[in-house]
């Protein structure tokens, strides 16, 4: 096994999982700050993931736009760049205008921080499955992934410690932070593409197509919409568990502080798990287990945790599920569906991965949030929304069994 792991380790797969720690780095520092948002705007959930969902299929066409005129290395120019220009302009609201009492700027925030954790994330993978396509440098992604925990870690951890200057200071010290990570793994990534000109299987040049072929290819191509089909189900059941963890953490705490500290414990908690996964098992699992069996045992994992929040609501109950949960999607499921997106053709890499990644994410967002208000409109309690969404998890392991078995042997 460690040999295994010495074998993965290389330059290419350093910078890989450097760059990966940048990302979530950023996001990190922020993800605590968004989850204070969701629980503090708690019962316009529903509203505000239908915002995001709308936000992500406005932006889905622009960035196919950008795709289609520029190389990679000018997308993640402008991308990140204009991420970054956002946060400042955040930071601007809350300082400068005095805007941090406004409950709609904070709804902003919430919209926006689902957007940036999807295309900074999605945008990462773009630079990923087009350096790293062979199916020796496919095996890096379990080592690319472990940097990734890192940053979950690092960003956690400087979200702990920043959050007793959240009620004074507001976003100030979190979207600094944020910031400087992001133009940091900009400039790396444009390092990682300028190198990289000399090797073949490389395809960083221009694209060509239009706006809306994302769109076209995930109704069109049966494959890029099975994969569609398992993300949209995926998200949507996440969102009911989340949604559900969110009402139960609001009743066990009103503290904002409080709160933050816990959602960052759990991260802690989480990450370094998800590392271990991630350095010692994920392409030993990939390869035992196969990528159709991967996929489908998704829907049995959400059916133990639904079973859990309907029997057994409790603090106790958020913190194993999503420790549960996210172990799994970082360290098997989420690798698995990059290796996928790799043997796509160039299009469906630049294009469809990040359509999928971002607005059919939300779209599933979307459904789940509105799974959850319909079950409002009874007079059920909210611990038995997760048991009536059981069935839910059986379509997504039918939808993961037609995912193409084949992809995950296949050089590029």
């Amino acid at each position: 096994m460690f040999s295994f792991i010495k074998s993965s380790i290389s330059k290419e797969s350093i910078l890989g999982s450097s760059l990966f720690f940048l990302v979530l780095s950023s996001w990190y520092t922020l993800r605590p700050v968004r989850n204070e948002m969701a629980v503090a705007n708690v019962n316009e959930l529903p509203y505000l993931l239908a915002a995001g969902a709308i936000a992500m299929l406005i932006v889905n066409p622009l960035y196919s736009w950008i795709a289609s005129k520029s190389d990679l290395k000018k997308i993640i120019l402008f991308c990140y760049s204009f991420l970054i220009l956002n946060l400042m302009l955040f930071l601007f609201s809350w300082k400068i205008l005095d805007l941090g009492d406004s409950i709609w700027l904070g709804r902003i925030f919430y919209v926006w921080c689902n957007v940036y954790s999807f295309f900074v994330v999605s945008i990462f993978w773009v630079v990923i499955i087009n350096l790293y396509r062979t199916a020796e440098k496919r095996s890096f992604y379990g080592i690319i992934m472990a940097g990734g925990s890192l940053g979950a870690v690092f960003g956690s951890e400087i979200s702990k410690r920043f959050s007793s200057s959240f009620n004074e200071l507001g976003l100030e010290l979190f979207s600094i932070s944020a910031a400087l990570f992001l133009f940091l793994a900009m400039l790396l990534a444009i390092y990682m593409l300028s190198t990289s000109n000399n090797d073949e299987a490389v395809e960083i040049d221009n694209i060509g197509g239009g706006s809306f072929d994302a769109i076209k290819n995930s109704i069109q191509i049966s494959e890029i919409r099975n994969i569609s089909y398992y993300v949209w189900l995926w998200t949507a059941l996440m969102t009911i568990q989340w949604i559900t963890a969110i009402n139960i953490v609001e009743e066990w705490s009103q503290d904002s502080g409080q709160r933050i500290i816990f959602f960052a414990t759990v991260e802690q908690v989480t990450s370094p798990i998800t590392l271990i996964v991630q350095l010692f098992f994920t392409n030993l699992i990939i390869k035992k287990i196969g990528i159709k069996n991967i996929l489908v045992s998704y829907g049995f994992l959400f059916f133990l945790a639904y079973l859990l929040y309907g029997l057994i609501p409790s603090i106790v109950s958020v913190g194993i599920v999503t420790v549960l949960l996210r172990v799994f999607e970082y360290g098997i499921n989420k690798p698995t569906r990059e290796m996928i997106f790799s043997a796509l053709k160039k299009n469906d890499r630049y294009k469809s991965t990040v359509f999928i990644d971002t607005f059919i994410s939300r779209f599933g967002d979307l459904s789940g949030s509105g799974f959850i208000a319909l079950g409002k409109l009874t007079t059920l309690a909210a611990n038995i929304y997760p048991i009536i969404a059981i069935p839910i998890t059986g379509i997504l392991s039918i939808f993961g069994s037609r995912i193409s078995k084949d992809l995950k042997t296949k050089d590029l």
